[in-house]
């Protein structure tokens, strides 16, 4: 019996992929005036894609930009300031992909990276699949990553991140990676972290405790040794409740339930409705 070909599966945040062609490519507008450059940018970019071999792939795209995270954290990104023109056009990429015959998961409640991470965790489960390969360079995905199997792809920079390029990049595991996040803050998604824990001082204590529960609260506890420790340990005892909850808000959900098989990410052709589109 012949053994059956390893399945690469190509998960892509869409959203992130319309903010990079929005930014690179001159406007186009289509006989309405709606400019439609960065829709046909992301469709040329996902059918190279399947040019260069990619033959199971999905597209998550954030359908809304708030999601249940907003009500954790009022602070947290919205919509405001997305530029008009941009903004028209995450309905459209959506209906483009999917007439191009490309999967996709418009999220509503949950955020593309939810549906990212829930997607890797459940293809990876089929003994067929060889890598699952995570398209965004977006640092809240390196939690996903595991060994060489759920790996995390900058396309732009062609840039590859394993687990041992996580630790390499951040200093931490990928299972700390919402930790970090949580001390350090993530401006763009709108938490500021605590205050004095900056990207050594976070990878540092999180490489020897892991998660923040298990950082001592008195920094004598602390085998490694970083600046100003008494004042960091003294901060996050003061800000733990808050610490906790940008942790909330950066780990990603993996329990959302997208696909009963990977063989449905299949590409096979465009719909019949994609000639006319």
């Amino acid at each position: 019996m012949s053994r059956s070909r390893a399945l690469d599966i190509h998960l892509i945040d869409g959203t992130y992929e319309l903010f990079r062609h929005y930014y690179a490519l001159p406007p186009a507008r289509d006989s309405r005036g709606q400019n439609v450059a960065a829709t046909r940018g992301v469709l040329a970019s996902v059918m190279g894609m399947v040019k260069d071999g990619a033959t199971h792939l999905a597209v998550a795209t954030d359908h809304v930009i708030e999601s249940f995270r907003n009500d954790l954290w009022p602070d947290y990104k919205t919509g405001e300031g997305i530029e008009p023109d941009l903004l028209a056009q995450f309905s459209l990429v959506e209906e483009v992909l999917s007439a191009a015959g490309f999967v996709v998961w418009p999220m509503v409640e949950f955020e593309a990276d939810d549906a990212l991470a829930s997607a890797a965790v459940a293809a990876v489960r089929d003994p067929r699949v060889e890598r699952v390969i995570v398209c965004t360079p977006d640092k809240d995905l390196a939690q996903c990553v595991h060994g060489t199997r759920i790996v995390q792809l900058d396309r732009r920079k062609r840039a590859f991140l394993d687990e041992p390029g996580v630790v390499g990049k951040f200093g931490v595991l990928p299972e700390s990676i919402p930790d970090y996040l949580a001390l350090v803050g993530d401006s763009a998604d709108g938490y500021p972290g605590v205050k004095g824990w900056g990207a050594k001082s976070s990878a540092a204590v999180l490489a020897e405790f892991l998660h923040l529960e298990s950082i001592p609260a008195d920094s004598r506890d602390w085998s490694v040794k970083v600046a100003n420790a008494k004042s960091l340990a003294d901060n996050l005892s003061r800000n733990r409740d808050h610490a906790f909850l940008f942790r909330t808000l950066a780990t990603l959900r993996t329990d959302i339930a997208l696909f009963a098989n990977v063989d449905e990410l299949r590409w096979n052709r465009p719909t019949p409705a994609f000639d006319a589109l």
